[in-house]
């Protein structure tokens, strides 16, 4: 028989890999993250699992799994290093394998994600292999990717500076590090108690100039457990320490690849400007977002400490962000104190939303944030595309039984809406967690007398829901043939707030419209009768103690 008709099937991969797990009092999810790196296969030579001088009975969990399987390597630190730079530092030096990458406590390898780095390292000779992450949210199961514009097919990056948008996936763990790399450029996470380590890392390693292989592959699912007893550094933001760390982190990432060097001689300065435009698109907006939910001590602090840094960027940096992040740093720039939280919130949001008054510079020409911020110019708005403006759109559902009532009204932007020719809308009802099916009904816009606003009506069957929270989504559509995809401003009325019971398919329904974080409208949805008795139980003591004064 011709040897090479043999249908064997292809030698397994050879032992190459070290995954450094890394934790500290997590012995509820070490265990999994362990496993699912020694489940990648024979490609993974060893699994050093670095216990932070866990108290927990973590480092009872690992050394049994180490007597499983001789590929687990357990190292128990002697004291708490405050952080997750050091055990990972601890895992590059103690590891003999080719390539190395990290895995955190609290999440997990899929299956195929180490072959998937390792073919694409070694079929390009690349340095470092980066893929897909997901984020999971638990306990629901939706998945969202990380970062996905980066990862929409494969390619290599002969050097960083020409995909300036590598500086944007500022994670290590979903990367394959050819260890000799590491170790030839000394490049080592920050020691001790540093937050957000990551981003200094990820700096040193784009600042040693590697060659990149990108896959589109998913290669490391972050579990976000938001309802954790202990949230995770990156969930953890109430504090405006956590606000200054991610600052001093970025600020030192920044610095970093400023004195990148390479061939292309304007390397860091590309680089240095691509970092700076993510900050103020990405960590500007997300903590703007919040602001609104602080306290006045930490909205004064934030805005302070933010001014301070924002400072040392220039025209260049700003210009280089998309406008939502441009603008919020500028009325930061423009004003000594906190304002305009509310509207500053709205354009933080994604996708943004500029919501009235909209005021014009002296002459009447150019648009400006505020009358008394003319600095903040708005120009831009004259010349986007309309699938790209942030247009502002209010709305009210009223529950009842029969069909719920959403009223919608969109915004003039500048004379560019009324261009433009609002024509329809399609709303639609999406369950957050990604589970059940999504509402969707067109309605037809119509002008009020002022001619500053579209006015519009769609009545919902709320009842051919289930239970849980559900996000209202448009999409705009316009007689030029144009489309805008938005969310709605939750407006105060009868309906928000207020819970509502609606006859359903399966017995009774509690409907209760609210405002998100972002001001947005939802719906949140209880099946059952426990949630109708408890309104009628609020109901009747309002009632009785209004009876009582």
């Amino acid at each position: 028989m011709d040897p090479s008709l043999s249908l064997s099937p292809p030698p397994p991969p050879s032992p190459q890999v070290c995954v450094v797990v890394i934790g500290y009092n997590d012995a509820a999810h070490i265990t999994d993250a362990v496993r699912s790196a020694l489940a990648q296969g024979p490609a993974v030579r060893e699994v050093i699992a670095v216990d932070d001088c866990s108290t927990d009975g973590s480092d009872e969990l690992l050394a049994a799994l180490a007597r499983e399987d001789p590929r687990v390597t357990p190292i128990r630190r002697a004291t708490n290093s405050g952080g997750c730079g050091t055990p990972r530092n601890d895992g590059i030096e103690a590891t003999t394998s080719a390539y190395v990458m990290f895995l955190d406590s609290d999440d997990v390898l899929p299956p195929g994600a180490v072959d998937a780095l390792l073919k694409a390292a070694a079929r390009h000779d690349a340095e470092v292999v980066t893929g897909l992450c997901v984020r999971r949210e638990l306990p629901s199961g939706r998945e969202t990717p990380w970062q996905p514009m980066l990862y929409t097919k494969p390619r290599l990056i002969a050097r960083p500076e020409l995909r300036t948008r590598l500086v944007h996936d500022t994670l290590c763990v979903n990367k394959l590090y050819r260890t000799d790399f590491l170790r030839k450029h000394t490049l080592r996470f920050p020691e001790g108690r540093f937050t957000y380590e990551d981003f200094v890392f990820t700096a040193r390693v784009l600042a040693a100039g590697p060659r990149i292989a990108l896959i589109t592959d998913p290669v490391y699912v972050w579990n976000v457990r938001r309802t954790a007893a202990k949230l995770s550094i990156s969930l953890d933001r109430s504090g405006i320490d956590n606000w200054r760390a991610r600052l001093e982190a970025h600020r030192q990432a920044v610095e970093i690849l400023r004195e990148a060097r390479s061939a292309s001689g304007d390397a860091g300065k590309r680089l240095a400007r691509a970092a700076r435009a993510k900050f103020i698109d990405h960590s500007l907006r997300m903590y703007a977002r919040e602001l609104t939910t602080r306290s006045p001590e930490y909205r004064a602090e934030w805005w302070t400490a933010t001014r301070a840094y924002l400072a040392g960027f220039d025209t260049g940096d700003l210009d280089a962000a998309p406008a939502p992040g441009r603008i919020i740093a500028r009325v930061i720039l423009a004003s000594p104190e906190p304002r305009d939280l509310t509207r500053l919130q709205e354009v933080a949001a994604r996708p943004a939303r500029l919501s009235p008054p909209y005021a014009r510079s002296a002459d009447g020409e150019t648009p400006v944030w505020s009358p008394d911020l003319p600095q903040v110019t708005l120009d831009h708005l004259l010349v986007r595309p309309i699938r790209l403006l942030p247009l502002a759109v209010d709305a009210e559902l009223r529950p009842r039984a029969g069909g719920s009532r959403l009223t919608l009204r969109l915004h003039e932007l500048y004379g560019r809406v009324a261009e433009a020719g609002p024509t329809t809308v399609d709303v639609e009802l999406v369950p957050r967690n990604g589970e059940g099916p999504v509402l969707r009904r067109t309605a037809a816009f119509g002008p009020t007398e002022d001619g500053e606003t579209w006015l519009t009506e769609a009545v919902l069957d709320l009842g051919a829901l289930g239970g849980g929270v559900w996000d209202l989504r448009l999409r705009l559509h316009f007689g030029d043939g144009t489309a805008r995809e938005t969310t709605a401003r939750a407006v105060a009325g009868p309906g928000l707030l207020r819970r509502t019971a609606l006859p359903s398919l399966r017995g009774i329904l509690l409907a209760q419209p609210y405002r998100t974080q972002a001001g947005n409208l939802a719906v949140r949805l209880a099946p059952g009768l426990r949630g109708v008795l408890g309104v009628v139980r609020r109901r009747l003591a309002r009632w009785v103690g209004g009876a009582g004064r």
